[in-house]
């Protein structure tokens, strides 16, 4: 019996934790008969059912790591269930026969979460919390940019007593964050202490909020102008954040850039390809090859905003789409890499929602990079491998302003690789100018036919 035709992915993550929006039927099985599929319907078997019809569509490994995946399905519907946490726990036991850790179930609020996660926005207010480690108070570190909290006067370091006259003494972070967030334009209360000035009540309209998963900064190292710019993930507003980077760096007068990588666990495939288009004028950026053996090349098409001299850092937690990109420009020879060895995963996720708002992640393809290696397990070796010591990783970690200084190993290595190329490059300006002063309007229009 054929099945109609599913609707369009969406989107696809490569993420280590990563997620994003398809939309999916599902279907029962022909063998069950009209009673027990009514009977199923109203309970959790059928959610069970919506998930094993997925990954028995979709996964990569089409014997499933040598597991009777037909069988399976039978262990999940012969049992009876008392909750939908008990078929929750029931089916990540059956995923995790697939020996896949990114094959995995979301429960409704991971699911939220990892969406909001990706899609680098929220509906909420606009601010930063974290747990104070001495009065374990939740505390703000920072409103967001142009958010309601930030218009509304909200601080560093003001503590939230209360949300909607609810005490948060012994709340986590997570719990607070889920009453915080809510619908566009309805209201919430917080109470808010103040250092000097008290407790005090602050009304706020949640709004949708962006947010910032790109940093940048024209820094001067010596006599070279170096653009700065520091990806957290690959989410679906990081290329056009992205976008902003380059062009305004370079109208600053960026004779080089310097993109860190370092710590980036991957994301949307699409963004690590729009960006990839943004370094690289042609080019393979990615071979990816799904359950049928299908293999499909994406390549650069023409609509780089830069071809001044770049140098990427990376590190063991750069992974997934970090890699896409970093293997991208390396075997374009487009770019040094500099740092220490990267994760190593190459596998392609899409990720599906629910019937009852939670979502599966499920592997659907492997993926290579330009030169045809397998990343898998291995990572991606720098062309400079600069190894932080211990002593290093913990002074910029416990210090996080020395990110991109001198005090930096990896940061002061890449600005080191790029110097000889900077300084030949002052010799043919023109040159080296023509890719990054397009007009506006074709590079926006370049940019526009990438995203489709």
């Amino acid at each position: 019996m054929k099945h109609p035709s599913l609707p369009h992915l969406l989107q696809v993550a490569l993420f280590g934790g990563a997620i994003a929006t398809t939309t999916t039927l599902s279907f029962l099985s022909p063998v069950l008969s009209p009673a027990v599929n009514a009977a199923l319907e109203d309970s959790p078997k059928a959610l069970l059912d919506e998930a094993w019809q997925i990954v028995n569509r979709e996964y990569v490994d089409t014997t499933f790591n040598r597991v009777d995946w037909q069988q399976v399905r039978q262990e999940l519907l012969g049992r009876e269930y008392t909750s939908r946490e008990e078929a929750y726990t029931a089916l990540r036991e059956s995923l995790e026969r697939l020996e896949d850790p990114y094959t995995r179930f979301l429960d409704p609020r991971q699911y939220r979460a990892l969406t909001s996660q990706t899609s680098g926005e929220l509906s909420g207010i606009g601010i930063r919390l974290r747990l104070d480690d001495n009065t374990q108070s939740l505390t703000v570190v920072e409103p967001i940019q142009n958010s309601p909290a930030m218009v509304a006067g909200v601080q560093a370091g003001d503590r939230i007593l209360a949300i909607d006259g609810k005490p948060t003494q012994g709340m986590t972070v997570d719990e607070a964050s889920e009453l915080i967030r809510g619908e566009i334009g309805t209201r919430i209360t917080l109470r808010i202490d103040r250092t000097g000035t008290g407790a005090f009540d602050l009304p706020l309209t949640r709004e949708r909020i962006q947010l910032r998963t790109v940093n940048y900064a024209l820094k001067r190292e010596g006599n070279v102008q170096v653009g700065y710019i520091r990806l957290a993930e690959f989410s679906g507003h990081a290329s056009e954040q992205m976008q902003q980077a380059i062009e305004e760096l370079t109208k600053q007068g960026a004779e080089a850039f310097v993109l860190d990588l370092r710590g980036n666990p991957g994301g949307l495939l699409q963004a690590s390809i729009d960006i990839s288009r943004m370094w690289m004028e042609q080019g393979a950026i990615v071979r990816t090859v799904d359950r049928a053996g299908n293999s499909k090349e994406t390549t650069a098409n023409h609509t780089a905003l830069t071809n001044l001299p770049l140098a990427v850092l990376v590190n063991g937690n750069s992974a997934s789409s970090s890699e896409i990109l970093t293997g991208a420009l390396m075997d374009n020879q487009r770019a040094t890499i500099v740092g220490s060895r990267t994760f190593g995963k190459a596998l392609v996720q899409s990720v599906h929602a629910l019937s009852d708002g939670s979502g599966l992640a499920v592997t659907i393809a492997h993926y290579y990079t330009p030169g045809g290696t397998d990343i898998s397990h291995r990572g991606i070796t720098p062309h400079v491998q600069i190894d932080l010591t211990d002593q290093q990783r913990q002074q910029l970690t416990s210090n996080p302003n020395l990110l991109a200084t001198p005090s930096d190993p990896q940061y002061a290595g890449a600005v080191d690789s790029l110097r000889q190329s900077v300084l030949a490059n002052r010799t043919l300006p023109s040159q080296n100018q023509q890719v990054s002063e397009r007009s506006p309007e074709t590079t926006m229009d370049a940019n526009r036919r990438a995203y489709q």
